[in-house]
């Protein structure tokens, strides 16, 4: 019989949380038909092994291993795409989620009360154990922020609990960044209408076990998806980051032009192009953590990609050496030839970091 509730579950090394998390679901949908779906994130801790047993013992288990894509809201928008339930659920796979919740939310989605239904850490009812100070206080400078990008108002846009309807994620499915790690911002930010939100109190449990998920790198990414759900209809985030981090270099490039120009007394030349090396060198980083971290170079991928950066921004150090040098030559000042020369490289850098440096990071 085919289920009227999936439930996607994104997991990263979750292995210990996995049986509990299916026995206490079970307990909360008697008498519903449901699945569960996990996305692992390629789990070094055998989540991936334990859930594909399990599978095998059990019809509305499944699994969806990702190798070489990372990313909570990426994972859940895979998840979600690859059901056919009527209802879809979010959750995630620590136990920090109340799953006696879920029947309430299934009935009020299906009886068109409302678009989505919200399991809130923040109504007068709630209670968030599992928050610490740190995390609560993050929480609510983000739920401030995000309020100004969504449609809706809500206690707890950040929450990763919620319930829509399979049409609702077809309406917004194109329009899903999948950056990010809150991916109900996404959707509620990607609906081309008001959309009428409910909420419901949530239990915010102690993790069971395994480690927190958030760290410096996933503020960044809700800063990512906030900024692009702000600008992205008139810039593409993607080359707004190249700029900043352009800028940034343009920035390093004259600092150590001049250090090594007019303090250390470095013929021209070879200033610039020491300058051009060490600032290519810091785009090629940043890029590679922030513009193109969805096909981040690691390990020997990342040495031998910046070798291969090297090689082939050449052609564009070339120009910027050549042409900085003749506008030294018909004495245009030492700073503004500098920063020409250190533009015309700069846009061949992002030439070939959009379409063949990071193109094989996301070959795999």
């Amino acid at each position: 019989m085919s289920s009227e509730l999936s439930i996607v579950v994104p997991t990263l090394n979750e292995v210990s949380n996995i049986e509990p998390l299916l026995e206490r679901l079970e307990a909360a949908l008697q008498g519903h038909q449901w699945e569960a779906v996990f996305v692992d994130d390629d789990s070094s801790d055998g989540t991936a092994d334990l859930l594909r047993r399990l599978s095998r013992e059990r019809d509305n288990v499944r699994c969806i291993r990702r190798i070489g894509r990372r990313g909570l809201s990426s994972a859940v928008i895979e998840g979600m795409l690859a059901v056919s339930s009527p209802f879809i659920a979010v959750m995630d796979a620590d136990l920090q989620h109340d799953e006696r919740l879920l029947p309430e939310m299934l009935r009020r989605v299906k009886e068109n009360e409302c678009d989505v239904v919200v399991a809130s850490r923040f109504l007068d009812e709630s209670s968030a154990e599992g928050l610490t100070s740190k995390r609560e206080h993050l929480s609510r400078v983000g739920i401030l922020i995000a309020q100004r990008v969504i449609n809706t108002r809500l206690s707890d846009p950040l929450s990763g609990f919620f319930l829509l309807p399979q049409e609702l994620l077809e309406e917004v499915s194109h329009s899903l960044s999948g950056k990010g790690y809150k991916i109900l911002i996404d959707i509620l930010a990607s609906a081309k209408r008001p959309l009428k939100v409910s909420e419901l109190p949530l239990e915010f449990r102690a993790r069971h076990s395994g480690a927190s998920k958030l760290d410096t790198l996933v503020a960044l990414e809700f800063a990512y998806l906030l900024i692009e759900k702000t600008i992205g209809k008139w810039i593409p985030l993607r080359f707004a980051l190249f700029v900043v981090i352009g800028i940034g270099g343009a920035f390093l490039h004259v600092g150590v032009l001049w250090l090594m120009y007019k303090q250390l007394h470095v013929e021209f030349l070879w200033a610039q192009g020491s300058a051009t090396l060490v600032a290519m060198t810091s785009n090629f980083y940043f890029n590679n953590q922030l513009t193109h971290r969805d096909a981040k170079l690691t390990g020997m991928r990342f040495l031998s990609g910046l070798l291969t950066f090297y090689a082939i921004c050449s052609v564009g150090a070339i120009v910027n050496l050549q042409l900085a040098e003749w506008l030294y030559s018909k004495e245009i000042y030492w700073l503004l030839a500098g920063l020409i020369g250190a533009t015309v490289g700069s846009v061949w850098n992002y030439g070939v970091s959009s379409t063949i440096t990071w193109r094989r990071g996301r070959s795999g």
